[in-house]
């Protein structure tokens, strides 16, 4: 199983994970120049190592919970572009899953369609 996500990965990297991955790091170095955007620039940072090696890995609800905080945050998120990079990620997701070949592709961009709609309770494990 590792050998076929680690070519999974490979692939992923050459036809757009690389660039997807430093846009959502720029992102997060935006976000985190200003001090009271931190907190979303470090959930930009997680989603760009997620969407950098997302094959053997997938995104779980943390069980600390953040209450309302968290709640607060997603809505915040969702409307502050999260909703657009999960629209992206569904685009792609059905383009990809058009293919015999590109389903797995289309199957992980439907995992970072989630994680990119709310990111905040949730962090990324081995699988």
């Amino acid at each position: 199983m590792f050998v076929f996500n680690f070519i999974g990965n490979i692939i992923w990297l050459v036809f757009g994970g690389l660039i997807s991955a430093f846009c959502y790091f720029i992102s997060g170095v935006l976000l985190c120049i200003t001090i009271i955007l931190i907190p979303f620039g470090l959930q930009c940072f997680k989603l760009s190592a997620f969407v950098l090696w997302p094959f053997g890995r997938k995104a779980v609800y943390a069980k600390d919970s953040g209450g309302c905080l968290q709640t607060i945050a997603n809505i915040i998120w969702i409307f502050s572009g999260g909703l657009w990079t999960a629209v992206a990620h569904l685009f792609f997701g059905v383009l990809l899953c058009i293919t015999i070949i590109g389903i797995p592709f289309g199957k992980k961009h439907f995992e970072l369609m989630e994680i990119s709609m709310m990111p905040f309770g949730k962090k990324i494990v081995f699988t």
